[in-house]
Parts: structure tokens; sequence; C-alpha cells
């Protein structure tokens, strides 16, 4: 790629395709940077590890490589884990259609399909990284545990009495 290259990058949130953000980004950004702005489209804080893996399912992700993980620069990754803060985006995405699984927040595991849509080129007085496209509205990344689900059930039925019984909210 030339010197002043930029990569266009779709993250989707994983199992809902039509949210997403695209980001465009100078080639030579670390994953790191890379992962910052995709948790930052998404509204979400920058408070947990992650990593990027080319396997693409729960069960492929920690067998295919290359694995790239924030605990690799901590010195606490699997052996053949690289890390995120020397490699650029241009190095782990390397032509387009090249798509990646970010996980972010071992606990919670938000996912984002990563993969690079498109090149372009450095426009003078742009900063970068930014966001060029936006589809669906965001999920909130720590919900209210107390709040009411509008899927759950308003009423339920007493088995032994079959009596209706209202649920409080």
């Amino acid at each position: 790629m030339a010197q002043n290259d930029t990569l266009i990058i779709r993250a989707a949130l994983d199992g809902h395709a039509s949210i997403y953000r695209d980001i465009e980004i100078e080639d030579r950004t670390s994953l790191y940077r890379l992962a910052e702005a995709i948790v930052a489209a998404f509204g979400f804080d920058f408070d947990h590890a992650f990593g990027f893996y080319s396997g693409l399912t729960h069960a492929a992700m920690t067998r295919a490589y290359p694995r790239y993980e924030l605990f690799a620069d901590m010195g606490e990754a699997d052996p053949g884990v690289l890390g995120v803060k020397k490699i650029s985006v241009a190095q782990a995405f390397p032509a387009v259609g090249h798509t990646m699984l970010l996980l972010f927040d071992y606990g919670d595991e938000w996912r984002f399909r990563v993969r690079l849509t498109k090149t372009g080129k450095k426009i003078a007085k742009v900063r970068y990284p930014r966001i060029v496209a936006t589809r669906g509205e965001a999920p909130e990344q720590y919900p209210d545990p107390d709040a009411a689900d509008e899927d759950a059930p308003t009423y339920g039925i007493n088995l032994a009495t079959g009596e209706k019984i209202k649920f409080s909210k």
C-alpha cells in the first residue's frame, strides 16, 4: 500500500449484520487503535481486554491463526498469539474482503465482525480514524439488569390452581 492510504473497515455486531459502523483509518494505524475506534463508534467504554481472531465462530476463534490479543502485549498470551499494539491494520487486513472477529470484553463477549471493505486515499486536514457510515442503533454496553424486558410475559398461570397471575414490573 502507498504511504497515504486509508482503509474502510466495516464493524458489524456479530449476529446483527444490520448494525454496523464503517470506519476510515490510516493503514499504518495499530490494531489497538482500530479496536478503540470500533468500540467508541458503538458508544462503548474502552475498558476491557480484546482480541482479533481469524476464526469467525466461537469454536474456531482460538484455533485459527493469526490471532492478535492485548494479552500478548502484556506477556500473558498463548504461544503463537501476536500483540495488537505493534501490528498495523494493513498487516492484519491484507486485502479487501479480509474478515476477522473482534472479541471485546471476555466477560460480556461483545463480538464484532470486522471486514476490510475498500481502500482510500488520505485527505489533508481530515482526522483519522473517522466514522463514514452508521446503520442501526447500538445496544447498551451495560444494560440495566433491573429494567423491564419488553418481551417478558406480563402474566402466568398457577399450575396448582389454574389461576391467572399478573406479574409486577
